[in-house]
């Protein structure tokens, strides 16, 4: 799928002071601008992007009623981008603690392996059934110990990746202000009312 064949993803927000009251966090006296997302407001914005793909652009459609409400889009997107940049940021971290983890925890299962594998089977060279025993014993456990962190490392990681690319996405998407006697929802998308 390329850029150009991936749908948009509208999060549709309104304007209204009383409806914006609901998008924070009651408690937080801090400035629209500053203050934190409710936990509500923030499971809403998630599930509306919940099923973009990689290049599916996103975009905050802002309804207002009346021309005094438009006063309020810059402070709510200045709050929303900083809320998503915060989580990425977190998530960037977290995702490089999981990569350091990972390659730690892989180095020393090789480290553990060579060790097996070099010196165990020369302290019981005098009998060969038991070198042999002793060989597969240590063939299985070495597999066992490089298993883990070998599967983090290959398939474990896309999905931290996905989740930075979505919340930068939700950072630093644009903002469409719809005045509500120009347009009309249906379907879930703005259509101009001639």
């Amino acid at each position: 799928m390329t850029p150009s064949d991936s749908p948009s993803i509208n999060i549709f927000l309104t304007l209204d002071p009383r409806v914006i009251e609901g998008y924070f966090n009651k408690h937080d006296p801090s400035p629209i601008y500053k203050r934190q997302l409710s936990h509500q407001f923030e499971t809403y914005i998630m599930s509306s992007v919940a099923a973009a793909k990689r290049y599916s652009p996103v975009f905050y459609k802002l309804k207002c009623a009346k021309e005094l409400d438009k006063q309020y889009a810059e402070p709510l997107l200045y709050a929303i981008r900083r809320h998503f940049l915060a989580k990425k940021q977190d998530r960037e971290k977290e995702f490089t603690k999981f990569k350091r983890r990972n390659f730690v925890v892989l180095a020393l299962s090789v480290l553990v392996a060579i060790i097996f594998h070099g010196f165990l089977p020369m302290m019981f060279n005098d009998n060969p059934q038991l070198h042999t025993g002793l060989i597969n014993s240590l063939d299985v456990f070495s597999w066992v110990i490089l298993w883990h962190p070998l599967d983090e490392l290959m398939f474990h990681w896309n999905p931290h990746l996905k989740e930075i690319n979505l919340l930068h996405k939700l950072a630093t998407s644009e903002s469409i202000i719809i005045e509500n006697e120009k347009t009309n929802i249906v379907d879930n998308s703005f259509r101009v009312v001639a």
